[in-house]
């Protein structure tokens, strides 16, 4: 009998709750914007031909940073003549390496060393040399080829003491995985045409102060590019948690602004959605806590520059004396390396510069108007582009991390979004090329009086 009454409440309470559903106030339901909803749009696919991993070389990349552990030392205060040890040993090695792939580039590339002079707390604030070495992919658009994308791993090495010049410190991870990457990326990208120019970097001075990014923006300002992105690779080459391969963190931040629009963090969305999410934790912060890396100087100039790092540090293996204590090992070995984590950073760098040299350039002046008025007006300009398809005018709720599409423009100029508010909404224009390329998103601000 029991059981009889509890089977029929159960019954009754499902009837109640189909005839009576629950009031309005407690469904999380918002007036749709547009009321009619927004119109579908034709979306171009992205390019064609993207990487496989297939494509990357592991025994390069175990090659190159073998090489380079076997320096000794890449401390950017040990000896720059010496062909067997220390960071000029490094250097030979690196500069082989890229002159060997610029000759798969029919020509194209060039290879340079970049000489220059730092001085710091951690140079005993004493000028001392340093070098970085490039090697650069000139753009085949004349209208973009002074646009460049970089991609960027810092040579140099230090023990316990960062002022030890002649303790081995082999950095295997920290930064040989990012050195290794970058040269990687220019194998796999020096027999393709890009629109804009691609700048394969590895530099000094990371340890001493962020000395060889500071110079690779001086290089570039100094040759008259405008920086369209920058990806910095510093620690890639490990993935120790158990249930590996995760996926990399990016971080992305701002230089003091507190909006969440920065080019640095349009630049880290348009990575995750070239390479996917599978692919890409994006982090939304400018580094590690208190800590920094070469793509700083870049972001504190306002430029679009991310940082690529492994999903957890283990801290035995960075910054630490080769050494045994209480049975545990210490030291930036290559045994701790994941070769195919290192693969999956490999195709996710090449295959976002691939993208993004190929995209037609940003818009400009992207603004919004339409307060107090039920729409919003988004203009924007753009020069003049016979391989561009058009604009997307992109869209997201002010707390989600990602944009969307809302609708497709075919030139540049202003499009009104109907029953659209201006407040519940950010909003953003990309360039879209015919080739399915997409540019990094410029977001919509009000007009500066």
């Amino acid at each position: 009998m029991e059981r009889r009454q509890r089977t029929f409440a159960f019954f009754l309470a499902i009837l109640v709750s189909l005839l009576f559903p629950a009031p309005a106030l407690f469904r999380a339901q918002d007036p749709a914007e547009p009321p009619g909803g927004k119109l579908a749009s034709k979306l171009l696919p992205p390019p064609a031909g993207k990487i496989a991993l297939m494509s990357v070389d592991q025994a390069a990349l175990r090659a190159t940073i073998e090489e380079l552990v076997a320096c000794g030392t890449r401390s950017s205060l040990s000896s720059w003549t010496d062909p067997k040890r220390g960071i000029g040993c490094a250097r030979d090695h690196i500069v082989a390496r890229f002159n060997r792939i610029a000759k798969t580039s029919g020509g194209r590339m060039e290879v340079k060393v970049d000489r220059f002079e730092a001085t710091g707390e951690r140079t005993g604030n004493k000028p001392v040399p340093m070098e970085n070495v490039y090697a650069i992919l000139p753009g085949t658009d004349p209208a973009l080829a002074k646009t460049v994308f970089i991609v960027s791993g810092h040579f140099d090495s230090r023990a316990s003491d960062v002022m030890d010049a002649t303790s081995d410190a082999p950095g295997a991870d920290d930064d040989g995985s990012g050195t290794a990457i970058s040269i990687e990326c220019a194998r796999l990208l020096a027999r393709g045409r890009y629109r804009a120019t691609l700048l394969f970097a590895t530099v000094s001075g990371e340890e001493q102060g962020l000395f060889g990014g500071k110079r690779l923006l001086e290089y570039v300002k100094d040759q008259g590019y405008t920086v369209g992105g920058m990806l910095d690779d510093d620690i890639v080459g490990a993935d120790f948690a158990p249930g590996a391969l995760h996926r990399v963190r990016l971080f992305s931040g701002g230089a003091g602004r507190a909006d969440c629009d920065t080019p640095s963090r349009e630049l880290a969305r348009a990575v995750e959605e070239i390479d996917g999410r599978s692919h890409i934790r994006m982090i939304y912060r400018l580094d590690r806590l208190g800590r920094g890396g070469d793509h700083y100087p870049f972001v504190m100039a306002g430029l679009p520059a991310v940082r690529f790092t492994e999903p957890l540090e283990d801290y035995h293996h960075e910054h630490q004396n080769v050494r045994v204590e209480d049975g545990v090992q210490y030291g930036d070995l290559p045994k701790y390396l994941n070769f195919d984590f290192m693969t999956r950073v490999a195709v996710d760098n090449a295959e976002a510069l691939r993208e993004l040299a190929m995209a037609p350039d940003a818009p400009t002046q992207v603004t919004i108007r339409g307060v107090v008025t039920p729409s919003a007006k988004i203009s924007w300009t753009a020069p003049e582009d016979a391989e561009r398809a058009g604009f997307e005018v992109l869209w997201r709720e002010t707390t989600s991390p990602r944009w969307s599409v809302f609708e497709f423009a075919k030139s540049a100029g202003q499009t009104v979004l109907e029953n659209v508010s201006t407040d519940n909404h950010f909003f953003a224009m990309r360039s879209v090329g015919k080739n399915g390329a997409r540019s990094i998103p410029v977001a919509a601000e009000l007009p500066r009086r």
